[in-house]
């Protein structure tokens, strides 16, 4: 499936911002089952400076500096990507138990997996916590298909916390999560990942888009798409796969893939610091994933 993704990200403020300094993850990454074939980043008012580099975890990252005084900044971000279904449900029935993840994980030379062990790590936003890990564990007994118990966590997650974006902000703990059973994407995936490291299996953040589709008979909104948030787990000598706990499905061609890292902190869509401002700025979020 090939898209159009448009990205509008506007901060107003109350009094001039005199300069600004950011950092945006905005441009889709190439994988395994996508291709990214154009892409574009503009910014109003007028940069003084902007680099495209790759960072740590091989994401595009969009640096620039705006100079002018301004109340308004708009970020636009236009790409487009080519993508593919992933893996089918059945496959996940086979392969690596949970205990030999754990056995190959301590004992495998190879470079993929010397690398994925650093996912099995805390970060900024996740803790090790034994509460999550006996929350867990039912799922991913010693003997049964890895990828299975972890698409059954998954599951578990969705049914038992409830959509509501109203109870989180960017910076909600994951035990905040868990104890009210309720969030949004991103705390879902963070509580997952948390739930696996907990257990010793390396987990990492994915950031994105999400297609949408109106009901049948509706024409779809602008600007009605969404920035997402999903999770991927990694097996020694099998990868890593896809997990999304929101919707309970394995990210497939709706799914559009723009950063992974540790948890939100390494790739935030958009963050920086402004000087002047004054207090309570605003901020508005538009995504359109159209099907070309």
């Amino acid at each position: 499936m090939r898209y159009s993704i448009r990205h509008v990200t506007r901060y107003q403020y109350p009094v001039a911002v005199t300069q600004a300094m950011n950092l945006g993850y905005l441009i889709p990454r190439t994988t395994a089952r996508q291709q990214c074939l154009s892409n574009q980043v503009s910014v109003s008012p007028q940069v003084a400076t902007s680099m495209t580099r790759e960072d740590y975890f091989g994401n595009q990252a969009f640096h620039f500096t705006v100079e002018n005084s301004h109340q308004t900044l708009e970020v636009v971000a236009t790409s487009q990507v080519d993508v593919r279904a992933a893996a089918d449900w059945p496959s996940l029935n086979i392969g690596s138990t949970c205990a030999q993840v754990r056995d190959r994980l301590a004992s495998s030379k190879e470079l993929e997996t010397l690398l994925a062990r650093e996912y099995v790590l805390a970060s900024p936003m996740i803790a090790f916590d034994q509460q999550l890990a006996d929350f867990a564990t039912p799922f991913l007994d010693d003997d049964r298909p890895f990828l299975s118990s972890v698409r059954e966590l998954s599951a578990h997650i969705y049914d038992q916390f409830s959509f509501d974006p109203g109870f989180s902000g960017v910076s909600t703990p994951v035990s905040e999560v868990f104890k009210h059973r309720k969030g949004v994407c991103q705390d879902f995936a963070h509580l997952a990942i948390a739930c696996l490291r907990s257990l010793g299996y390396p987990a990492r953040y994915v950031s994105g888009y999400l297609e949408t589709l109106p009901p049948p008979g509706q024409t779809k909104l602008v600007g009605s798409d969404a920035t997402h948030a999903w999770f991927e787990v990694y097996s020694p000598g099998e990868g890593w796969f896809e997990f999304d706990p929101t919707n309970n499905s394995i990210p497939g061609e709706q799914h559009i893939v723009t950063a992974w890292g540790r948890d939100y902190t390494d790739v935030t869509p958009l963050k920086g610091v402004v000087f002047g401002g004054g207090r309570g700025h605003s901020l508005s979020v538009s995504v359109d994933v159209n099907r070309v």
